[in-house]
């Protein structure tokens, strides 16, 4: 039972620090399903995945793989950001095609950004603008922190169509439909979803964020693995979020995102104002104790309410501002954020098809390359330090349950082999006495055993199993005397007997070890 209990928090432990790399091993069950290039062999390598650019299966907006090593059809912004110093406001940060850190696959590269502390920023147009009308929009590509984050996003930005765009002067202000993606600050984990929503009546834009997820995003940040993004929004202004292909947020254009779409009926008047005369306080001391009959004024002033001049009635928010390029301006205080695999178009099966193709040999990959237990172990310490001292602690325990179970054993040995228990002492005693009344049952009573032995007392029990050890007997007979007692010595004086008793017990072979009769000890009179 003891060990028992040190496998169970051995399997705890396994499980804690297992927990991390479970779901990634799930999805690619599933992934593997419907790829027609996933027959791999038992326990593979990256050097057995043989690699094949992705190709769209349908009608597509935008795709880009990087796979050719270069930045064909991408433009470096030359601008300078606004209201900062000089030496900062430039996007002077680098970007490199290169693989994976780790778990590569062969032909594979992407998009790498290089420069720590600096602003970067590049774009590239569209095949064709996407307009807003009665298809689905669906946005996918893939991220890796391959150094972990402090602090900086991993996010794009769909560049307005307004026909004046410019992409070496792309920069923060720049206008924009659409931003999505990963972002870490601090402790602040966030998957954004912003788009720029404009005032039917005034022409302005304003910024709508979609409600935060419900998920832990830590994960994706800190566990070095490429991540699939994915975003659709669809024409009954509904969308949704997605994380390596499982919906992390979801919701409605109109009732989950703030602000809300759709202003108020009503404003405060801003023509009213409050009168030179009015009381704000609630109550008020009245020395005569009579309330006033036009007393109308008491309380806290607040405005009349007037009909919205802005008032408007979005029903179809999805009808956003076409765009017509994509771009990645970001700043961050990690280097090596890989982006790879970025495609727009409007069906699922199409976006599918080309996660198959991409990210998923990525996962499948990795979950070869994953390390065995022992190096999970010391990977999940190095990130918990407390976690060492578990493992002192379970390694210890096991020798200390041993030490107690063995030592105490040997000792108690020793000691019993010195006589017999006291419990088979006992036993033979009990058994002794209940046959020989069985056989007193079964003999004729006669008339001269008016009185019946006198079973034997506890002292006497004590002497016997003193002489069965082999014990002295630190008695002496006057001792032995007291022992007896009253009843003794009447027993005797009325049977006539002072030379010696019958046996108390008689011997009787049980088969396991001769019994040793009760003897009774003489009674000397004075």
């Amino acid at each position: 039972m003891r060990f028992q209990g040190v496998g169970l928090c051995l399997g705890l432990l396994f499980i804690t620090v297992n927990a991390d790399f479970m779901d990634d091993g799930v999805e690619v069950e599933d992934f593997s399903e419907n790829s027609d290039e996933s027959n791999i062999k038992d326990e593979p390598s990256s050097g057995t995945f043989k690699y094949k650019t992705p190709q769209p299966i349908g009608e597509v907006y935008f795709t880009e793989t990087f796979d050719s090593g270069n930045l064909a059809g991408w433009v470096l912004s030359k601008a300078k950001k606004d209201d900062v110093d000089s030496e900062i406001a430039i996007y002077d940060g680098r970007w490199e095609i290169e693989e994976l850190k780790e778990n590569q696959v062969p032909g594979d590269r992407g998009l790498v950004l290089k420069s720590k502390a600096k602003h970067h920023a590049i774009a590239a147009v569209l095949e064709k603008p996407f307009i807003f009308a009665d298809k689905p929009l669906i946005v996918q590509y893939e991220v890796n922190f391959q150094d972990g984050i402090d602090c900086g996003g991993a996010y794009i930005k769909l560049l307005a169509d307004t026909g004046d765009l410019i992409l070496e002067n792309f920069y923060d202000k720049t206008s924009y439909t659409i931003m999505f993606g990963p972002d870490k600050c601090g402790e602040d984990y966030k998957l954004h979803l912003i788009f720029r929503h404009k005032h039917p009546k005034t022409g302005v834009f304003e910024e709508k964020h979609a409600k935060p997820p419900d998920v832990d995003l830590k994960e994706f940040f800190t566990d070095r693995k490429t991540h699939l993004y994915t975003l659709v929004m669809n024409p009954d202004d509904t969308f949704e979020i997605l994380i390596d292909q499982k919906v992390v947020n979801q919701g409605t254009l109109l009732d989950d995102v703030v602000p809300p779409i759709n202003p108020p009926r009503e404003i405060d008047d801003p023509s009213d104002k409050k009168p030179e005369e009015w009381d704000d306080r609630a109550k008020i001391p009245d020395p005569t104790a009579v309330k006033p009959e036009d007393w109308c004024r008491l309380g806290i002033w607040s405005p009349q309410k007037i009909p919205n001049p802005d008032y408007f009635e979005d029903d179809h928010p999805f009808l956003l501002t076409s765009f017509s390029a994509l771009g990645l301006e970001l700043w961050s205080m990690t280097p090596d954020i890989y982006f790879d695999n970025f495609i727009i178009c409007s069906e699922k099966e199409v976006a599918n098809q080309w996660a198959t193709d991409g990210w998923e040999l990525k996962i499948m990959v990795a979950n070869a390359n994953e390390p065995g237990v022992l190096r999970q172990l010391v990977t999940a310490a190095e990130e918990r330090p407390w976690l060492w001292l578990m493992y002192l602690v379970i390694a210890g325990l096991p020798i200390a349950l041993v030490t107690s179970f063995w030592w105490p054993r040997k000792a108690k040995k020793k000691y019993e082999d010195t006589g017999p228990k006291k419990t088979e002492l006992c036993k033979l005693q009990s058994k002794a006495a209940l046959e020989q009344e069985a056989e007193e049952e079964k003999a004729p009573e006669k008339p001269e055993d008016v009185q019946e032995e006198k079973k034997p007392s506890e002292a006497e029990v004590v002497i016997v199993a003193k002489e069965v050890i082999g014990e002295p007997e630190e008695k002496n007979e006057e001792d032995r005397e007291t022992i007896e007692g009253p009843e003794e010595v009447s027993k005797l004086s009325k049977s006539g007997s002072e030379d010696e008793m019958k046996d108390a017990d008689e011997s009787t072979g049980s088969g396991d070890a001769p019994l040793k009769s009760l003897r009774k000890r003489r009674v000397r009179k004075d």
